[in-house]
C-alpha cells in the first residue's frame, strides 16, 4: 500500500479506530454508486459487511476495482481530516469473530446493548475484503474565527 501525504498528514492507524463512516464507491452498469458503511481496518485492510439486501457486493464482484472515503470532521473545532483509498475489493465468507470485532467498534463490548439486528447476523451476509493500492491522506483543519 502506497500511502500519499498531502499537507500535513496524521496517523493512519490512529484515524482508523475512530468509529467513523466510510464511503464505499463502486461501479456498476447504471453508472457509479455509493454505499456508507462501518468498517474495520485489520492487517492493512478494510473489512465491510454486505448482508443480503445491500448490492455492493454484487457490484464489487463484477467490478473489484473501487474506493473508499472516510473524513472525521467537526466544525466547532475546524478538524477536517480524511482519507481516501483506491484498490480492489472482494466478496468473502462471513466471519462471526471479524463482526463482533466491527459491531464493538462502533456500539461498545457489551452486546447485551446492541440492537438485534446486529446480535443476529443473517447467515447469508458476506464481508468485502478491501485491499488499498493507495491511501491519501489529508489533514485539512481550518482555524476557527482568525
Amino acid at each position: 500500500m502506497k500511502i500519499i501525504e498531502s499537507r500535513v498528514g496524521f496517523d493512519l492507524d490512529t484515524f482508523m479506530l475512530k468509529p467513523l463512516f466510510a464511503h464505499l464507491s463502486t461501479a456498476s452498469s447504471e453508472g457509479p454508486r455509493d454505499s456508507p458503511v462501518w468498517f474495520l481496518w485489520e492487517d492493512n485492510c478494510l473489512w465491510i459487511i454486505g448482508g443480503p439486501q445491500d448490492t455492493f457486493p454484487l457490484r464489487i464482484e463484477n467490478h473489484p476495482a473501487c474506493a473508499i472515503g472516510i473524513v472525521d470532521y467537526n466544525n466547532k473545532t475546524g478538524k477536517v481530516l480524511h482519507a481516501g483509498f483506491r484498490g480492489k475489493a472482494r466478496v468473502e465468507p462471513f466471519n462471526t469473530e471479524l463482526a463482533n470485532k466491527l459491531f464493538t467498534k462502533y456500539l461498545g463490548s457489551n452486546n447485551n446493548t446492541w440492537d438485534l439486528r446486529f446480535k443476529n447476523q443473517d447467515p447469508n451476509s458476506v464481508f468485502i475484503r478491501f485491499v488499498p493500492e493507495t491511501v491519501v491522506i489529508r489533514d485539512q483543519s481550518y482555524t476557527i474565527g482568525k
